[in-house]
């Protein structure tokens, strides 16, 4: 409680010191001819605030204190980008852009992006705002200071397979787009960053929108939607690399290049990297490979862009986690375990020795082995003065399988017959089988948006997707002790998944009045999904489902005086279940059932005069944003796995989450800031039975209660303390603190993960000598104060031999103090 009371602390000091935002005007001019361009796009920091008039002349009303990205582009020029600083002051520019310019993409982004006008939470990321998080881990770790979000990490330290929850949403309930083409896997929903590595280097704008958010291409966003943007161009040649090392054999190493401009017409950007770690964990490494290459033809108001990207994984498996008493070291426990796991003694010797550390499995191939590669086609089109039209083609090639070694089968899992060896029946093989996912999705995203020059008052856009996904799910038997009669690679089940989904939404923002805006949101989304074949238990996984979904969202701004506006939405998302959902139930469990979102978003945006402050210019802005989100049929998480680390899920009537999400920064002489942001919430299911067995083993409901939703923490908070001490050098001490969460529904302590605080350390250097543009020094001491935690976890109840549940639970310990450093050249 002491840690949540500092964060509070933390966040009301902001509130001291007086507050800056001002207007920002200018004029945009011909740097050949002097004459003015109207119908120009002024975006702020991704986001289109304004358009120039017939005379050139621009308005942004109001820009928050702090560093911001101003971008300007006109069609058939070359994009303006530099960096302003927000202040009290009203500050006026004199911009000219180069005629043969870059049309960089912004009808493809902005399309699905919020904004000011869109009366929703959202946070916004640079790509320098990402370099300077980048020294490895997977992109969670690199938002993981933003609102409400948790991240975890199988391994342990942030390389291989890791997690991300917002709203205690994991990424099932998180929808992500890569230049608005969905990344989630249609069938499981998840995001697997894994598949692609290092993808931070390549993303050149990112955003985090928390509750339902626009309207997105694939899945509804359930509890958050993160959009990425590679699609800016570089108008200059470039080259760059970027290495680190650190704590538990990780290595990586990324190059990077571009031609700028060529001829006036073409650009060429690409990215090599590498990263290999051991993993925190005992036999927990990771070998991850991937590149990123675009080529772009622009002329006139026509840019035509092709993107390809690649991952290749190969990661040890350690989605089992650690028995909870080798963490605690109670050794009755332990003791329980090994005899109910059969452990041998040398496996029994092996887990009291590694404790915290320990893997379950030893075979040398227990591998996931996966390769995913993306192509893309973008057009971006000018289309007169007023609208312009973005379009992409995409195609996403999956393929590969983990290996496993199996104790004891019985043969007829495997469709093979029993071996008699003289007079004896053999049933069972050890052996190892390898399961494999072959998969490919595809399809087309377009966005017609219509972006007036004389009044930009309103603007509106017309967009959707259609997208097809055909997987093919099945195992092979590579080696048995006792091969029966089984073929090399014997194939022991298939089944075929086609999903079709197709959307269409249209968006509009309107300036009502000089200080009310509104906005509406319409999408309609149809899926068909069908499943043909048996699964690994040989059960027939036979699926036909359909759905139609209306998602309707409306909001409205109202501006309060300069620097201070009011904002309110409310917003509809429906969502289909997952495969896991078909698949994994239990015999007696109903057909899953679609979920329903209500999701009502209001804040308060504060910003005031900029201030001196004994001798310092004191800089500082506030958001207090609140939400009620109310759930029909809210699949949630029972706290068991699948055998490939799944989530299983059931639905619940009524459930909601509701809370506050507070974010502030404060920044002094732009030498010393802090930002801050802090959620307290509730999550609940309303109507929640726990279940318990008699002596008989008969299941015995309990009474209904209000019960917290699993993996749910009531307190989030994340604290960024940086200062400049001297030019080019920057120290950060960043810090963590996430409130407890139980494994399961039932709110029962011994099935929770702990509340835990995590301190990092965080420095950067840069010089520019003569003979390179500059060179970076970074180093990243993570959990610098030691701390022996988990971040995340499993559960297992089952009839207990005197009635009621015996409970076993698994956790994912994180490391403790560990370091990277890194080096970065730009020639």
């Amino acid at each position: 409680m002491k840690n949540f009371l500092t964060t509070g602390v933390a966040l009301l000091a902001l509130s001291g010191p007086a507050w800056a935002q001002g207007p920002v005007s200018g004029t945009l001019t011909d740097a050949q001819t002097g004459t003015p361009l109207p119908g120009a796009t002024i975006l702020i920091d991704g986001a289109a605030s304004a358009a120039t008039d017939a005379a050139g002349i621009f308005t942004i009303p109001a820009v928050a204190a702090g560093a911001h990205e101003l971008r300007i582009t006109f069609v058939g020029y070359e994009p303006l980008v530099r960096q302003l600083q927000g202040q009290a002051a009203a500050q006026r520019l004199a911009a000219t852009l180069q005629p043969g310019g870059i049309l960089t993409g912004e009808a493809l982004v902005t399309a699905s992006r919020a904004n000011e006008r869109t009366a929703t939470a959202y946070t916004n990321l640079s790509k320098e705002d990402l370099a300077k998080r980048n020294f490895g881990q997977d992109l969670p770790y690199l938002l993981d200071q933003t609102p409400s979000v948790v991240v975890t990490s199988d391994a342990g330290a942030g390389v291989g397979y890791t997690d991300i929850r917002i709203r205690g949403t994991s990424t099932t309930g998180i929808n992500m787009t890569i230049n608005g083409v969905p990344l989630n896997d249609a069938e499981s929903r998840g995001a697997f960053l894994v598949n692609l590595p290092d993808l931070a280097s390549s993303v050149s704008s990112l955003q985090v929108q928390r509750g339902v958010g626009t309207s997105q291409n694939g899945g509804a966003a359930f509890g958050a939607s993160v959009n990425i943007s590679t699609l800016d161009n570089r108008r200059e040649a470039y080259g760059e690399t970027q290495n680190s090392v650190g704590s538990f054999g990780t290595v990586k190493n990324t190059v990077q290049f571009g031609t700028g401009l060529v001829s006036g017409h073409f650009t060429l950007d690409g990215r090599l990297s590498r990263i290999k770690s051991d993993g925190y964990m005992n036999r927990a490494s990771s070998d991850l490979k991937s590149y990123y290459f675009a080529a772009g033809y622009q002329q006139a108001n026509t840019l035509v862009k092709f993107i390809t990207f690649s991952g290749r994984e190969k990661t040890y498996q350690a989605w089992n986690g650690v028995p909870e008493p080798a963490i605690t070291g109670d050794q009755t426990l332990l003791q329980n375990y090994i005899d109910n796991g059969e452990l041998s003694e040398a496996d029994a010797e092996r887990v009291r020795r590694e404790g915290r550390r320990y893997s379950y499995y030893t075979y040398d191939n227990q591998t996931d082995n996966y390769q995913q590669n993306h192509y893309q086609l973008h057009l971006s089109q000018g289309l007169g003065q007023d609208w312009n039209l973005g379009g992409a083609l995409h195609l996403t090639r999956g393929l590969g399988y983990y290996e496993s070694y199996r104790d004891s089968r019985e043969f007829v899992d495997y469709g093979l017959q029993d071996v008699i060896i003289g007079g004896d029946t053999l049933t069972r093989t050890n052996l190892v089988d390898r399961k494999w996912l072959d998969n490919y999705f595809y399809g087309g995203t377009f966005a017609l948006n219509y972006q007036p020059k004389a009044n930009d008052r309103l603007q509106a856009t017309l967009g959707g997707a259609w997208n097809r996904y055909d997987g093919d799910h099945y195992g092979e038997v590579i080696w048995a002790q006792y091969a029966s009669n089984s073929t090399l690679g014997q194939r022991y089940y298939f089944n075929n998944a086609v999903k079709t989904d197709y959307n269409g939404y249209a968006r509009v923002t309107w300036q009502a009045l000089s200080r009310l805006g509104v906005y509406a949101d319409l999408q309609l989304r149809r899926i068909r999904y069908t499943i043909d074949g048996v699964e690994d238990d040989q059960n027939d996984v036979r699926t036909r489902a359909s759905y139609t979904f209306f998602n309707p969202k409306a909001g409205a701004t109202f501006t309060l005086a300069e620097g201070r506006q009011l904002y309110a939405s409310i917003g509809v998302g429906r969502r289909e279940p997952v495969r896991a959902d078909f698949t994994d139930r239990l015999a007696n469990d109903p057909t899953p059932q679609a979920e329903r979102l209500v999701d009502v978003e209001g804040g308060y945006r504060l910003s005031l005069p900029e201030a001196s402050v004994l001798g310092t210019r004191a800089v500082a802005r506030l958001e207090a944003n609140f939400f009620y989100m109310n759930y029909r049929n809210q699949l949630v998480s029972i706290g068991q796995l699948n055998d490939v680390g799944t989530p299983l899920r059931t639905n619940v009537a009524r459930s909601y989450r509701r809370g506050a999400e507070l974010t502030g920064f404060l920044s002094a002489n732009d030498k010393i800031s802090l930002s801050s942001t802090l959620t307290l919430s509730q999550n609940r299911i309303l109507g929640f039975r726990d279940v318990t067995f008699d002596k008989d083993f008969n299941p015995v409901l309990g009474e209904a209660r209000t019960s917290t939703i699993s993996y749910s923490p009531g307190a989030v908070s994340a604290h960024t303390l940086e200062g400049q001490p001297l030019n080019g050098l920057r120290l950060a001490l960043l810090y963590k603190t996430v409130s407890r969460q139980y494994l399961d529904n039932s709110e029962n302590l011994n099935r929770s993960i702990k509340p835990y605080q995590v301190l990092d350390f965080r420095v950067r250097y840069a010089i520019r000598p003569q003979f390179v543009k500059e060179i970076e020094l970074g180093l990243l001491v993570s959990n610098v104060l030691n701390r022996e935690y988990v971040a995340n976890g499993y559960t297992y109840s089952y009839p207990g031999a005197s009635g009621g549940l015996d409970t076993f639970n698994w956790y994912y310990p994180q490391a403790t103090r560990n370091f990277l450093v890194s080096v970065g050249v730009k020639l």
